[in-house]
């Protein structure tokens, strides 16, 4: 089956400020290298709007309705030293949800093998009720409790190779016995969380934190002894993939020593998991 790429032109009107890290121009890169003739085979779809009502899976409507007096009609709006948002946030926020919306409606219906979703703003420090680290809303914890509550899948896993702890997915799911979260991550680091004691209240939560300097050996030694025994025992219906790269050796905000081929490994050994355990369903 098809591999689908989703991303959208309003993710583009979204800017934290001159400077900032994370800017448009990071997605326009990944746009740009996805029209090469290497990517042909992949199906480039467009997410929907998310509904507000389905943000509320993880979000209480209070923040909500916060975050969307909050947007500016013009300049920008800081909510935090690092996160921001500008008129064109509002819809770009909703279409970062709906991106992982979309997908889980497509592989979960078998009309694509699995997809992958190019999006902005970020989403994984976002917690309940509180925007930070360049993320408003928990765009995959929404996509994982949206699959439950729509599709005959009752546990839901998560996996989260960003450099940074998924403190946010971390948030939503703690309570939660089926949903599941592993996150390899540096530590210390922003934003302060992710040790190993920090388990959930059924054990749901799998932290394997990473020493600065640490590289692909390392890295893969903690997804074979900590991610991937404790993603097999949880046996998801349904896998998605928290990916950030931001753990590569030349980004400047780290210190974790990743290659390309190192992300191409964790991914295929996700997929392998997907394949034996959820009829090979998964979203990144």
């Amino acid at each position: 089956m098809s591999t689908l790429f989703l991303t959208h032109p309003s993710y583009l009107a979204h800017n934290n400020g001159p400077g900032h890290p994370e800017r448009p121009e990071r997605l326009e890169t990944i746009i740009k290298v996805v029209e090469h003739e290497d990517f042909a085979a992949l199906q480039h779809i467009e997410p929907r709007l998310a509904d507000e009502a389905i943000i509320e899976l993880a979000h209480p409507r209070t923040y909500i309705d916060a975050l969307k007096s909050a947007r500016p009609s013009e300049g920008i709006r800081q909510l935090d030293p690092d996160t921001a948002m500008v008129p064109g946030t509002w819809e770009a926020a909703r279409r970062a949800v709906g991106a992982g919306l979309t997908a889980v409606d497509k592989v979960m219906s078998d009309e694509a093998g699995n997809a992958f979703c190019a999006v902005r703003p970020c989403g994984h420090h976002a917690e309940r009720s509180r925007a930070m680290g360049f993320c408003l809303f928990a765009n995959v914890a929404i996509a994982a409790l949206y699959a439950r509550a729509t599709y005959d899948v009752e546990r839901v896993a998560v996996v989260d190779f960003d450099v940074h702890h998924g403190n946010g997915t971390q948030d939503v799911f703690w309570s939660d016995k089926n949903m599941f979260l592993a996150s390899t991550h540096q530590m210390p680091l922003f934003p302060g969380t992710g040790a190993r004691s920090e388990d959930g209240e059924s054990g749901n939560i799998c932290n394997a934190p990473l020493n600065p300097g640490s590289d692909g050996r390392i890295f893969k030694e903690a997804f074979r002894d900590a991610v991937l025994p404790a993603l097999n025992n949880f046996e998801p219906d349904l896998i998605l993939i928290s990916a950030g790269f931001d753990a590569h050796r030349n980004d400047p905000l780290a210190s974790i020593n990743l290659v390309e081929d190192d992300f191409a490994w964790a991914t295929s050994q996700l997929a392998e998991v997907a394949d034996n355990r959820c009829g090979g369903r998964i979203v990144s």
